[in-house]
């Protein structure tokens, strides 16, 4: 059974192969905000568990053991995520942190249950696809908005970034899933966009956080 802190390399080795493809011991260093040397110690013993393959000069991978498990702890994160917000009233920027501990329980008989009581969601409150019970995740086929034609109206289906920062901003600005926003104009010096949401009045938002706003055809 994995411990705390393996289940968090675990993690990050699934996110940093998912967005990167190719995850070097330096990538895992920095996103786990630790020195390369404990970084390098922890993945030897993630290749002991059979988790993830490891050759000298040469990219990590998860193993599909190691991603199975990975997948397991991320859907223990997102029902929590979405049982939290559906259930007991949380803001979707309020969830994360109290995820990041429920998600090192081990009792899938809770989380099975958390599950059926939400009626088996597919996605959190930030849009990220839950793995089911065997570790399975439904790939979506998204675009960022900052890539939409400007002139086209879509649809915000999830976020590629859910820090608290970007979800009180979008709070602000009236976004949240599911709303329908056009896309009226690119500044070119910036990429700063001037949006519609709704029927509200425009609004200019950042590259950054365009970038950040997963969208598909209304």
């Amino acid at each position: 059974m994995p411990t705390v802190v393996k289940e968090n390399y675990l993690k990050a080795l699934y996110s940093l192969e998912e967005h990167n493809g190719r995850i070097s011991i330096t990538d895992l260093s920095k996103r786990l905000a630790v020195s390369k040397p404990t970084a390098n110690n922890m993945v030897k013993s993630l290749v002991a568990h059979g988790w993830v393959n490891y050759q000298k000069y040469k990219p990590l991978q998860l193993t599909d053991k190691g991603r199975i498990a990975a997948a397991k702890i991320i859907r223990k994160h997102r029902l929590t995520e979405m049982f939290l917000y559906e259930v007991m009233g949380f803001g979707w920027e309020e969830v994360h942190e109290i995820a990041e501990q429920m998600e090192h329980i081990n009792s899938e008989e809770l989380f099975n249950r958390m599950d059926e009581m939400l009626k088996y969601p597919s996605v959190d409150p930030h849009g990220s696809p839950i793995p089911d019970v065997n570790g399975n995740i439904k790939k979506q086929q998204l675009k960022a908005l900052v890539n939409t034609p400007a002139g086209e109206s879509v649809k915000l289906i999830a976020l590629s970034n859910s820090s608290t920062d970007l979800l009180q901003h979008l709070n602000q600005c009236n976004i949240e899933l599911g709303v329908r926003i056009e896309l009226l104009k690119v500044e070119a010096f910036d990429k700063s966009c001037l949006i519609r949401v709704e029927d509200h009045p425009p609004i200019v938002i950042s590259q950054k956080v365009a970038e950040s706003l997963l969208v598909k055809g209304a």
